[in-house]
């Protein structure tokens, strides 16, 4: 399971929405975060989110400990299971 977890507020409420879109995605909640489970890997795209650069370097809280990021650059988050 990878399992990436991203702070409830505003701003990034578009990434939780474009990670949800993915019928293999689940979004959750735990806490004030957003928790998003995949049985493979998650991978959004900063461009369908709309975030600026600032946002999107800033949303990750933290993964699972079965679960890496792999990319997290201008283009796209993703994250896999290890």
């Amino acid at each position: 399971m990878t399992t990436l977890y991203v702070l409830d507020v505003p701003e990034n409420t578009p990434l939780a929405k474009v990670a949800g879109e993915d019928s293999a995605v689940s979004i959750g909640r735990i806490g004030p975060y957003f928790e998003i489970n995949a049985a493979g890997p998650i991978v959004i795209d900063r461009r369908a989110t709309g975030c600026r650069h600032a946002v999107w370097y800033s949303a990750v809280a933290g993964v699972a400990r079965d679960s890496r990021i792999t990319q997290h650059d201008k283009d796209a988050l993703r994250v896999e299971p290890v």
